[in-house]
């Protein structure tokens, strides 16, 4: 794979429209079946908290118990991953809204990569999204290069692009607009699908979403498919208009040239928060009590310090979304996975 960052939109072409046009074929069935996989040994990693919120680092496979759909499963596979090989996504939310913000996230984002990256075993991509979804670094190990492409993130200017939006031909798109849902699928399916091991992705956004051609269901189905956990960071600009002030195709709502909508006007916290939570990552907001340094600390962290719980689920309960319940023994503990998965059979 190799994407050049002249090629913007490419990766959204591709992955969109291919999920249209499953869309398309199955019809209704496309939100209730959205990944089939032929499952023989699912892998859950999780967190384990203390009340105050410290890492739980010494617990055995017989303090934890996994059930799929309510069935007790065997764990048949445990181990303490600190030092497997990661694979790690960026993704920037450079819409108008974040125009204040996003030299902090350009600067806390690089003392991340720096610091949690290792050369010889860990890879990263960057992506930044607003009305579109660009590729600026593919998968590499490489700082120097990643430095290069958070210097290129910038906030776009919300003004009209040229190309109309599918389905809207009489309103031009804004370049304002945010898609944080198509950024979200883009990397599952077309990066971090095709990886094994420990996969994470990072999302900066203001969690307000008007652009994208999928939803927000799709965008969890993609991640849970591809095994990747979402975290999310609220990094809203305080300073600026109320979110989803700029205007953009989608959610039903009308653009408006620095005219927010303010009714029916979506929660980006409440939606930051599934995207983490369905995924098995977790969500953070920036604020002046809690720098991004500080954040992308607990996320380095956390990272470095997870369970690999393995089981072989039960044949013969068909296909569809199987519902996935870790747990431990020990009570005032919170443990943090992922919901569960599709499979075939």
């Amino acid at each position: 794979m190799n994407f050049q960052i002249s090629r913007r939109n490419a990766l959204l072409a591709l992955a969109a429209g291919r999920w249209l046009s499953a869309q398309e074929k199955e019809g209704d069935k496309a939100q209730d079946k959205p990944f089939s996989a032929d499952v023989s040994v699912v892998n859950v990693l999780t967190t384990v908290r203390d009340k105050k919120g410290a890492i739980v680092r010494d617990l055995t496979k017989d303090d934890f118990s996994i059930e799929e759909d309510s069935r007790p499963q065997t764990i048949r596979y445990f181990a303490k991953e600190s030092n497997l090989p990661l694979t790690l996504g960026l993704e920037v939310d450079t819409s108008g809204s974040m125009r204040r913000v996003i030299d902090q996230e350009r600067s806390a984002s690089y003392k991340f990569l720096d610091q949690v990256l290792r050369e010889d075993k860990d890879q990263a991509f960057l992506i930044h999204f607003d009305a579109e979804v660009e590729l600026l670094q593919d998968l590499t190990g490489s700082r120097k290069l990643l430095q290069s492409a958070l210097n290129q993130l910038d906030v776009a200017a919300p003004r009209q692009l040229n190309r109309r939006s599918p389905g809207d031909p009489g309103q031009p798109r804004q370049r304002g607009g945010t898609s944080l849902y198509d950024a979200v699928l883009l990397a599952s399916d077309e990066i971090m699908k095709k990886q094994t091991g420990r996969k994470a992705l990072i999302v900066l956004s203001d969690g307000v979403d008007n652009a994208s051609r999928v939803t927000m269901s799709d965008a969890i189905a993609s991640a849970q498919r591809a095994d990747t956990a979402v975290y999310t960071v609220l990094f809203a600009d305080e300073q600026g208009p109320p979110m989803g002030g700029f205007g953009g195709r989608g959610m039903g709502r009308r653009g408006g040239m620095g005219r927010p909508p303010m009714q029916n006007r979506p929660d980006g916290k409440k939606i930051m928060e599934r995207l983490a939570k369905e995924t098995g990552g977790g969500f953070f907001e920036g604020s002046k009590k809690q720098t991004m340094e500080e954040i992308y600390r607990e996320i380095q962290e956390e990272l470095r310090n997870q369970y690999s719980l393995g089981y072989t689920p039960d044949k013969n309960t068909g296909p569809g979304y199987r519902k996935i319940q870790v747990a431990v023994k020990q009570k005032g503990l919170v443990v943090q996975a992922r919901d569960g998965y599709y499979a075939t059979k």
